[in-house]
C-alpha cells in the first residue's frame, strides 16, 4: 500500500555529486540535490535520497539530468536538543532525464490530517491554509508531510477535521525563510512542502 498512497516524480538537474548519508541493513544511502524547474523558469532545489544499489545501475554526477520516481519521506533531525522535521525524496527508480515538456514535478499523497489546518490571508489578500498530513507506510511507520493550499483549496481545507482522510495532488517546493535565533542572529533556512493543486476527501 505504501507505494500507492505516496508517490512523487521529479525531473531536473543534479546540483552536485552524491554525498554519503547513512547505512541501513548493509545498504548505503546517498544524498543528492536536484534543481527542478517550475513553469515560471524558477527552480525548486530538492533533496533526494538514493540507494547505492540504484547508483550502481546509473552513474550520477553533477549537471546530469535525471528522472526520479519514489516517495516523500520525513524524519526528525535533532540539533542542540531541538527537533526539526526534514523532508526528502526517497528514490525508488532513477533514470536519465530528457527534454520532455510535461510536468517535471508531480506528487500524490493519500493520508490523514494530524492537526487542524491553519487558515490565513496574506497582506495582499491571498488565502492560504497550512496542512500536515500523516501518510502511512510499512512496518507501522508514518511520514508527516507539510503541505500548503491556496485560494478555494485553502477555504476547503480549513473546514476539514483532524483525522480526515484526504488525497492531495501537487508538487514539492522549496522555500527560503529567515529563522530568528536565541542569540539574536538571523539564519536563512530552506523549508520543503507540497504545494497543493487539488484536494479531496475520502469517506
Amino acid at each position: 500500500m505504501d507505494t500507492e498512497n505516496n508517490q512523487i516524480t521529479i525531473r531536473g538537474r543534479v546540483v552536485e555529486d552524491p554525498t554519503y548519508s547513512h547505512s541501513m541493513y548493509a545498504e548505503n544511502f546517498y544524498n543528492l540535490v536536484v534543481d527542478v524547474p517550475r513553469l515560471s523558469g524558477v527552480c525548486d532545489r530538492l533533496p533526494v535520497t538514493v540507494s547505492d544499489r540504484l547508483l550502481d545501475l546509473m552513474n550520477i554526477d553533477a549537471d546530469d539530468d535525471i528522472l526520479v520516481m519514489g516517495q516523500l519521506r520525513s524524519y526528525n533531525h535533532v540539533v542542540d536538543t531541538r527537533s526539526r522535521l526534514i523532508l526528502t525524496v526517497f528514490a525508488r527508480h532513477v533514470s536519465p532525464g530528457d527534454d520532455r515538456t510535461d510536468n517535471p514535478n508531480q506528487v500524490m499523497l493519500d493520508g490523514y490530517l494530524c492537526r487542524a489546518p491553519v487558515y490565513r490571508t496574506t497582506p495582499f489578500g491571498r488565502e492560504i491554509a497550512d496542512i500536515l498530513l500523516a501518510v502511512n507506510r510499512s512496518y507501522n511507520k508514518s511520514d508527516y508531510i507539510p503541505a500548503i493550499a491556496w485560494g478555494r483549496n485553502a477555504r476547503f481545507a480549513q473546514r476539514l477535521q483532524v483525522g480526515s482522510r484526504i488525497i492531495i495532488h501537487g508538487r514539492m517546493q522549496s522555500r527560503a525563510y529567515e529563522k530568528h535565533l536565541d542569540d539574536g542572529t538571523v539564519e536563512v533556512r530552506t523549508a520543503y512542502e507540497v504545494s497543493v493543486s487539488s484536494i479531496e476527501t475520502v469517506p
